[in-house]
Order: structure tokens, then sequence, then C-alpha cells
């Protein structure tokens, strides 16, 4: 009988803004422009190089939401010589693949072109879908509109870019909708096969939010919501949850089969007050289940050709590392 197998990618964490045009009412991570708004180009590049000394794979760019539509942020941006935040996610990426990591951008809404063209440069991508609920949470937040979510996930399929996406517990949306979500998100990999994983994040109340207060969803919640993913999403997209935000190990066996990227060096920039489990600490999660550190892009994305021929021998060296008998003995 073959074991459970539960994967991971070892993984860097570059937030390169936290300026975002949208005002959730549950997020910390955003603040206002000044001068430190912008993760300089020497200590993103001392971050690449300090991960990639550590065995990372990935290099994971996020940042806030077309900070570029907030007023004061060209000029912050400008200094460093960019007129535009993917221009500098871009040259980073590039970065990135000369260190051996493979980049995987978060970036919020982005056109189909600017989908194609950082496709050049990343192994995957990844928005989550969060709900195609309306919830107060997100009625100042233009890019939270689930039908521009939706779309962006689309552009992304017919571009043949493998994704993430998922759903966030507890922003004030049902189980119905919960059901709706994953509903969405498996028609849409249906429809372009191009869904990796899908995360089931659960909220996390911040002091200083609009949501400090709200109640949060609790662990049977949670693993009632993982069973439903499993139920309604195909087996070749996994089903994701943050080892750093939940009960992982009172979660695996609903059906949670990947722990999402697991950083040695940086901390989880979005939720900072909960820091990763390292590489032994998931080995006693996982149970009885194998632990296998994966690459940002799934086997059978590699296999169907699914990355740009710039990224092909790096896709090719990481495999083979990874596959290595002494690979993660440590973090």
């Amino acid at each position: 009988m073959h074991r459970r197998v539960i994967t991971y990618s070892r993984n860097a964490f570059l937030p390169l803004t936290t300026v975002c045009q949208n005002r959730c009412g549950y997020c910390c991570f955003r603040t206002p422009v000044e001068d430190g708004c912008v993760m300089p180009p020497a200590e993103a590049i001392r971050t690449l190089d300090a991960s990639a000394a550590l065995g990372c794979t990935e290099a994971l760019f996020t940042f806030g939401e077309r900070p570029g539509a907030v007023p004061g942020f060209g000029e912050v941006l400008g200094r460093l010589g960019y007129a535009d935040i993917l221009d500098y996610v871009y040259d980073l990426s590039l970065a990135a693949i000369e260190r051996d990591l493979l980049p995987h951008t978060n970036a919020g809404i982005l056109t189909y072109e600017e989908l194609d063209r950082l496709r050049e440069v990343n192994a995957s991508m990844g928005l989550m879908l969060e709900t195609t609920a309306e919830v107060a949470a997100h009625q100042n937040s233009p890019g939270k509109d689930p039908a521009v979510r939706i779309e962006m996930i689309e552009n992304a399929g017919r571009l043949s870019i493998p994704f993430t996406t998922g759903i966030l517990l507890g922003i004030g949306e049902t189980m119905d909708d919960r059901e709706e979500s994953l509903r969405v998100i498996a028609d849409l990999h249906a429809r372009f096969g191009h869904i990796q994983e899908v995360i089931v994040q659960n909220f996390c109340p911040k002091p200083g939010t609009a949501m400090e207060g709200a109640a949060v969803p609790g662990t049977d919640e949670i693993c009632a919501t993982i069973s439903l993913a499993r139920e309604i999403l195909p087996s070749d997209v996994a089903v994701q949850i943050p080892p750093n935000l939940a009960d992982a190990s009172r979660l695996i066996g609903c059906g949670v089969n990947d722990l999402g990227g697991v950083s040695p060096l940086t901390v989880d920039y979005v939720n900072p007050e909960h820091p990763w489990p390292q590489i032994d600490e998931l080995r006693r999660l996982v149970g009885d289940a194998e632990l296998c550190e994966r690459l940002c892009i799934y086997p059978h994305h590699i296999e169907r050709g699914w990355y740009s021929p710039r990224l092909e021998p790096l896709i090719r060296r990481l495999r083979e590392r990874i596959a290595a008998p002494d690979r993660g003995a440590g973090a």
C-alpha cells in the first residue's frame, strides 16, 4: 500500500511593495506610500543570494495590487530607476533565474498582455479568488470584484500559465459561497487545465483593521471546507493549507496534499505573527504520510511544456536536484 504524499516548495518570500490600491477590511499588509515602501534592489538580491545558498528553488514575488495607481508611488519607484513595478519584478525574476530560483509572481490583477510578458520569466503565477460572494470586507477594493478575478484566472488559462488560486475563509462568506467558489475554480480548470493547487486559507484577525474583532473559523469548519474542496476539485489539483496559519496536524487528514511554499529564511509578510514551521517540523506534522519537496511548477505541467524556453535548463536541473536522495535533510 502506497503512503500518502504531502508536498511543499522551499521558497524565498520577497514583498516588493506594500502599497496597494485595495483597502480590504482584514489586511495589515497594505501601507501608505513612503520612501521605504519598495524593497530596494540590493536587499532583494541579498535575499535571493541567501535563499539560493539555503537550497531554495522558488522566488515568490508578491506586492500590493496596482501600486502605481496610488498617488506618490510612481515617484518612489522612479528613484530606483523604474517606471512600473512590473518592470522591476521582470528584472528581479531574471536575477532569480540566474541564481537557480524559479520565479512565481502574485501581483494582484494583471491584464492578458501583462500575464503574457511575465510568463517569459515565471514558472508559475497566482491570484487568490478568495470568494465569489460580495462581502463588506471588499467594498473598498476594486480588484476584489469576483468577476475581475475570474477573468484574470481565465486569461492565465488561455496562456497556459501553471496557476495557484484559493479561497479565504471567514471574511463574510457562507459555506454555500465557498462551495460556489470551489465550483467556479473547478470549472476554470476543466476548461484550461492550468490550476495546480487551491489554497484553503483561514482568515486571521489583525489588530488595527476593520475586522480585528471578527470571529475566526474553527478547525472543524476548516476541515469541512477542505473536505468539500477535495470532493469538488479534480484529483490533479492539489488542496493546500498554509501550515503556519492553522493546525496542520489536525487538518492533513481532511484531504490536504500540499503545504505550499515554506521559507527557511524569510517570514510570511502577510501574516508576520505566524512563523513558518521548518522542514523537520513539517515531517512531524504530516505524520505517517511522506513529505516530498516539489518545484513551483508541477510535474504534469513540466511534461506538457508549459513554461518559457528560457526556463527549461533550470527546471531540468532543479528536478534532478530535488530528486537526489540526500535532498531535504534540514532547513
